[in-house]
């Protein structure tokens, strides 16, 4: 058993940062809900100091203050418009199903301000806002999100780009939907871009099609957004991108399973999570390798009953001690053993109950190995030839 010893984050002088934000947040805090409520630019002075916050944290993210948008906690991944996966822990789908029910919850709340950061689609800098997210205090009034989330209603509103006045309402898409890299190309309409630069009708297209899904439903399913000086020929609302979107993801949503004989090892089958993309799980970014050897197995020493019960228990019993800490990305089962790949959060301190849960299996010695892997390149590799054969 190679025991856990918590290591310290690669990502410290930006956990330094982070801490150091929310450390300077009082000072930020009364004169951006003032622009908010006045609708007027934050002041200079305190757009700076806020802005030099962010950077430290990482320099290329970007940063926003608004209205907070009614529906922020949608998502069309896992469980969608609960903005759930299936890993959540049962409590907070509960909570999340009953302030569904209370439309008014939100108001009551008072949560009408939004600090969001924006990482556009670096997703190591994704980490670092998810990071600052979790790091958030309670705050009566805000809500803070660690990427743009979608707000429909602005796009029936007229927004200022580069100088420029444009009534979004007035704006229209066309999408074709790419099955084999399972993306969206999204054209966007406006009668005014035929007024202004290839730049700015460029931006304005991008931030559509953004309000339309938010910036993590944008990364991971919009292949191209072109922007169009002529209209259409059948003319969508922008907002239909979603249910577009939606479409997508739960048709090839879930688990996919392969199965081949490999030279001098037999019979291996793999099952991973399909698609996958590494915004579905910013956080998560220790590699935990779980190896279970099992007792029942048939000619090809893959397993049996009871074994086989036995895996899908167990596995399931881990998955539910981590919540929303970790998730299981795919297994591999070959010559006696089944491994499991998890990420966990490293900061959330479930990696030592993991260990020990780990530990409680009964068909043999359990074997358990955990390192740093923030930017996903195990789980990668073993995707890497499962989705080259998908994608034919």
């Amino acid at each position: 058993m190679a025991l856990f010893r918590r290591r310290r984050s690669q990502q410290s002088e930006s956990a330094v940062a982070v801490d150091e934000f929310w450390r300077q947040w009082p000072e930020f805090r009364t004169a951006l809900a003032a622009s908010v409520d006045n609708g007027t630019p934050p002041p200079e002075d305190v757009a700076e100091r806020v802005s030099q916050a962010v950077a430290r944290i990482h320099p290329d993210l970007n940063w926003e203050v608004s209205t907070a948008p009614r529906d922020a906690d949608s998502g069309l991944g896992g469980l969608g418009d609960l903005g759930l996966d299936d890993d959540t822990d049962p409590g907070r789908l509960m909570a999340r199903m009953a302030a569904l029910d209370d439309p008014l919850a939100s108001l009551e709340n008072g949560s009408t301000h939004a600090l969001v950061l924006t990482a556009g689609p670096d997703d190591q800098a994704r980490v670092l806002t998810e990071r600052w997210a979790r790091a958030a205090p309670e705050e009566p009034g805000w809500r803070f999100f660690p990427a743009l989330p979608a707000d429909p209603e602005r796009l029936g509103r007229t927004t200022r780009w580069d100088d420029h006045e444009f009534d979004l309402a007035h704006s229209s898409v066309s999408m074709r939907v790419d099955q084999r890299r399972s993306k969206v190309e999204v054209g966007v309409y406006h009668p005014d871009f035929m007024f202004v630069s290839e730049e700015t009708r460029a931006g304005l297209a991008d931030h559509v099609v953004m309000l339309a899904l938010g910036e993590d439903d944008y990364v991971r399913w919009v292949g191209r957004t072109e922007p169009l000086v002529e209209k259409p020929l059948d003319p969508l609302p922008p907002t239909s991108i979603p249910s577009v979107v939606s479409q997508l993801s739960g048709a090839l949503g879930g688990w996919v399973t392969l199965q081949g004989r490999v030279p001098l090892r037999g019979v291996i089958e793999i099952a991973v999570r399909h698609p996958l993309h590494r915004r579905d799980f910013p956080a998560l970014t220790l590699y935990a390798h779980v190896v279970l050897p099992y007792a029942a197995s048939d000619g090809d020493r893959l397993p049996t009953e009871p074994s086989t019960t036995a895996l899908e228990e167990f596995a399931t019993g881990l998955r539910t001690l981590l919540g929303d800490n970790g998730a299981l990305l795919a297994q591999q089962t070959a010559g006696g053993q089944r491994q499991f790949y998890f990420y966990i959060d490293p900061d959330s301190g479930v990696m030592a109950d993991f260990e020990a849960a780990v530990r409680d299996w009964g068909e043999g010695r359990a074997v358990v190995q955990s390192r740093l892997d923030p930017e996903w390149q195990t789980i990668e590799q073993l995707l890497r030839p499962i989705r080259g054969q998908l994608e034919r």
